[in-house]
C-alpha cells in the first residue's frame, strides 16, 4: 500500500466498521464501501448484491454510478454474471475480459458490453459461511486486479459484511432483550393477579393461575390482558370462570 492512500484506506475501514453510532444506516454502508473501492482500487466502477433474507433472492443494494447500478440489476434479472456466481459459491469469480467469456456468461456479457464495461472482478461478501452478497469491480477496459488491489478488494468487502452482521446482531440482541423483559413485566402481572384470585377465592396461588387460565381460554383472551384487567381492578375475580 503507497503512504498516498493509507489515510483514504484508513477512514474507508473506520467508516465501514462504526456500526456502533445512534443513526446508522445500512445503505450509507454500502454506498460508502463502493465508492471507495473506486475511489482506493483501480476499478472504474463498482456495485453491490445482497441476498434477501426473506426470499433468498438477490437484489442490488448499492453502486457507485448508474451504469454499474443497471448492470447488476441486469445481472439479477437475468441471473446471470460473476457476481451471481459469487454469492452462490461464496468465492471470488473474475473475467480480465469478457470478450472472451461470453459464452460462460453470454447475457451478462452482452449487458456489460452495452453498459461499457470489459472486465469484473466479484469478491464475496461473507463470514465464515454466512453469504450475505458480492462486491462487483468493474471496468471499461480488459483488466486484471492485482494482486495488492485483491486483497485490498476483499479487506473493504469483509469489513461492510462485519458491519453489517455486527448490526444485524445488535439489532437481535435488542429484540431479544425487550422480549425478555416483556417476559419479566408480564410475570410480575400474573403473580399479582394469582394473588387477587387466591385471596378471592381462598385458595392456594396454583389453584389461582388455574382459574385465570381457564378463564383466558375460555374467553379466548391473552392470560397477560386478562390479568392486567384483574389488578387494575377493570376484571372482577368474581367473574372469572371456575
Amino acid at each position: 500500500m503507497s503512504n498516498g492512500r493509507e489515510p483514504q484506506v484508513i477512514d474507508a475501514f473506520l467508516a465501514l466498521t462504526d456500526t456502533l453510532v445512534s443513526d446508522f444506516d445500512a445503505l450509507d454502508l454500502l454506498t460508502t464501501l463502493a465508492e471507495s473501492s473506486v475511489d482506493l482500487l483501480d476499478v472504474s466502477a463498482a456495485g453491490i448484491i445482497l441476498t434477501d433474507l426473506n426470499t433468498g433472492g438477490l437484489s442490488v443494494a448499492a453502486a457507485s454510478s448508474e451504469r454499474s447500478r443497471l448492470l447488476e440489476v441486469f445481472a439479477v434479472a437475468v441471473d446471470d454474471g460473476p457476481c451471481v456466481d459469487c454469492v452462490r459459491s461464496g468465492e471470488p469469480v473474475s473475467s480480465h475480459d469478457l470478450t472472451y467469456d461470453a459464452t460462460r456468461w453470454p447475457r451478462f456479457a452482452a449487458g456489460a458490453a452495452s453498459a461499457g464495461f470489459r472486465a469484473v472482478h466479484a469478491l464475496p461478501m461473507k463470514l465464515r459461511g454466512d453469504v450475505i452478497g458480492a462486491l462487483t469491480l468493474l471496468h471499461t477496459d480488459p483488466h486484471t486486479l492485482a494482486g495488492p488491489d485483491d486483497r485490498l478488494g476483499q479487506a473493504l468487502a469483509d469489513a461492510a459484511t462485519i458491519g453489517l452482521l455486527h448490526e444485524r446482531a445488535v439489532r437481535r440482541a435488542e429484540t431479544l432483550a425487550e422480549q425478555l423483559q416483556g417476559a419479566l413485566n408480564s410475570r410480575v402481572i400474573i403473580e399479582q393477579a394469582k394473588g387477587r384470585v387466591a385471596q378471592h377465592d381462598d385458595i392456594s396461588p396454583d389453584e389461582a393461575f388455574t382459574v385465570l387460565r381457564r378463564h383466558s381460554r375460555e374467553h379466548n383472551l391473552r392470560l397477560t390482558e386478562l390479568c392486567r384487567n384483574v389488578v387494575d381492578g377493570a376484571t372482577d375475580p368474581a367473574t372469572l370462570s371456575r
